[in-house]
């Protein structure tokens, strides 16, 4: 009885920390693709571009950017139903059309545009260089997730997919981070180039320890064999 007790509480536990965690992740991932879709309207008024206007008059960075932000969205609304055991269960159709969809974008166009961009991003060789970190590993981890499922090794997908989802989601940290360090006084200058580190850090280490914490041998989950 008492081991039946401590199962359920532990399931109780699980269950509620998933939902602290997910809640405000499907919230401001959400909250982002709302706040995204005004600049589809194609107008240049806003602060994002007036800041950028010099590079926005140039046609393939101009084409790069409304690209890489249509794959942002995509590419989380799609993320969104990856880790749901309901659905993997029991709707596991929209899994692999959703992830096809995912991976498609990510490869074809969200990290190559990133990854041009990256060399005309704000801040200083740091930042851009961060960028480019960014762009790069998101089209590795997302490649290897797609590699390890073809090759059915549903365990190592699962563990490139999560870091993949990790970069995908700095969209979303930066500004929480951005936003917070706003309204604790911090200049502007600073707090781009600290939100951008934490949010790129603190995603990674946060995949991380979630990998260590479903594997066995960790250290396996960094295997790079291309075939």
């Amino acid at each position: 009885m008492n081991n039946t007790r401590l199962r359920t509480l532990r399931k109780a536990l699980s269950f509620t920390g998933q939902l602290i965690f997910w809640l405000p992740v499907v919230f401001l991932s959400l909250l982002l693709v709302y706040n995204t879709l005004p600049y589809f309207t194609f107008r240049d008024d806003f602060a994002f571009i007036q800041e950028r206007i010099r590079l926005y008059i140039n046609p393939l960075w101009k084409f790069s950017f409304y690209l890489h932000i249509a794959a942002g969205v995509f590419c989380i609304t799609t993320a969104i139903t990856q880790f749901s055991s309901y659905i993997l269960k029991k709707r596991k159709a929209i899994h692999v059309y959703a992830g096809k969809v995912y991976v498609f974008v990510v490869l074809v166009i969200g990290a190559p545009t990133g990854f041009y961009m990256s060399f005309f991003a704000k801040g200083g060789y740091w930042e851009k260089a961060c960028f480019v970190f960014m762009a790069a590993f998101w089209f590795l981890s997302t490649y290897k997730g797609l590699e390890s499922i073809r090759q059915r090794n549903v365990l190592a997908h699962s563990v490139w997919m999560i870091r993949s989802y990790a970069m995908a989601l700095t969209a979303v940290s930066f500004r929480v981070y951005h936003m917070m360090f706003f309204y604790a006084g911090m200049d502007h200058f600073n707090n781009y180039a600290i939100s951008l580190w934490i949010s790129v850090v603190g995603n990674i280490l946060i995949a991380e320890y979630i990998i260590f914490r479903r594997s066995k041998n960790y250290l396996q989950s960094f295997q790079l064999n291309f075939q």
